[in-house]
């Protein structure tokens, strides 16, 4: 499965306007692309489909024209050149991207839009996995619940924000003990097909040590087109 040219290009579009950069320079993926912002509260370096993005301060574009994309994408390497100015760290992401129909089965389990069932969700996860995803703050959201005469327990859920007007940055959360049921992959395929229907391109990113959600990635279609590494300058 390979992503569409036009696909690619709208993404590529995307992060041109977060960033503040060309989607010209993008396109041509020319070397590398320097965003000048000595108000950034952030250190960034952005790597799509192969070309380069470093956004920060005056000091952080002198200190990367020296460096290859290979240090750069490192978490250690940014937070290393920033720790002099008051760098905190943030985290390094691998960024995936779908643009075709996923594999929708008969639910399992209940859906629900409720937001209070995400919150319910959340409560019963680990505070990092519920931190990481943030799924009750997303735009929309998708819980399966148990098929519970008294009151439903929410298993798995899945959600998305809408960045740009054009992609869908989605991301899923499982209860402790719905963990490999396939519960987390359905809702996920729930919330792709949403997002499809909109017109979205749906985005996953994911920390580099997750191994688990980079699989549930893979399984629901995504494929790789590079990193996100971020460290915090300002409060």
């Amino acid at each position: 499965m390979t992503l569409q040219s036009d696909t690619i290009a709208i993404i590529r579009q995307s992060w041109a306007s977060i960033l503040g950069v060309s989607a010209e320079a993008l396109a041509r993926g020319e070397g590398r692309i320097y965003r000048e912002k000595n108000d950034s509260a952030v250190l960034m370096f952005v790597s799509l489909f192969g070309t380069g993005i470093l956004l920060g301060p005056s000091w952080a574009i002198e200190a990367g024209r020296n460096l290859p994309d290979t240090d750069l994408v490192s978490h250690a390497k940014l937070l290393e050149l920033s720790t002099p100015y008051g760098g905190r760290p943030l985290g390094e992401a691998k960024l995936y991207y779908s643009d075709s129909a996923p594999t929708l089965t008969t639910p399992k389990a209940k859906v629900s839009r409720a937001r209070a069932h995400a919150v319910a969700l959340e409560a019963a996860c680990p505070p990092e996995d519920t931190a990481e995803v943030g799924l009750s703050a997303m735009e929309n959201t998708f819980t399966l619940l148990s098929d519970s005469e008294k009151e439903p327990v929410p298993l798995a859920g899945a959600g998305y924000d809408v960045w740009e007007e054009a992609v869908a940055h989605l991301g899923a959360l499982v209860s402790p003990a719905s963990r490999r049921t396939g519960l987390g992959s359905q809702a996920v395929a729930i919330a792709q097909k949403h997002a499809l229907d909109a017109g979205l391109i749906s985005q996953w990113r994911v920390h580099v040590d997750n191994i688990a959600s980079i699989r549930t990635a893979l399984r629901a279609g995504f494929e790789y087109a590079g990193t996100q590494t971020t460290v915090i300058l300002k409060n």
